[in-house]
């Protein structure tokens, strides 16, 4: 056959230093996971570099499926419109109008923008024949 017989008796040298730190990153990824539940792999990955543990982010997503650990997600819901109200209700002036040029009719939107200590509105008038924006205010 031409094979040698050493090489049916080969078995591979296991790396016992690659191990430990294996069990040591699982383990510092479990206590991090523990401790701060809302951290997905990349920020777990961060902690882990902050802690002198140099690991790929694919690796500590891969140790995160085999441990069934998932960062819960922080939502905060905010509530931007109240449908139940005893307000008249205008009907729609424009449903059968036929819009053939510019600034026969404008409607006008309301968007939060986020910044570093909360939200601002952006409060806009667009033309609905070109779609520019007519007008705006930020406050």
């Amino acid at each position: 056959m031409g094979i040698k017989r050493a090489t049916l008796y080969y078995q591979p040298k296991i790396n016992i230093n690659k191990k430990k730190k294996e069990l040591r990153i699982r383990k510092k990824i479990e206590d991090i996971s523990r401790e701060h539940p809302y951290y997905g792999y990349r920020r777990i990955t961060a902690q882990l570099r902050r802690d002198k543990l140099i690991v790929n982010h694919k690796k500590v997503l891969k140790i995160m499926k085999e441990l069934g650990i998932q960062s819960r997600i922080k939502r905060k819901y905010i509530t931007t419109t109240n449908s139940k109200h005893n307000n008249k209700i205008y009907s729609n002036l424009i449903k059968d109008k036929e819009i053939t040029g510019i600034n026969q009719v404008w409607c006008a939107d309301i968007t939060y923008i986020r910044i570093l200590n909360g939200f601002v509105y952006l409060a806009a008038i667009i033309d609905i024949y070109s779609r520019k924006i007519v007008g705006y205010a930020i406050g």
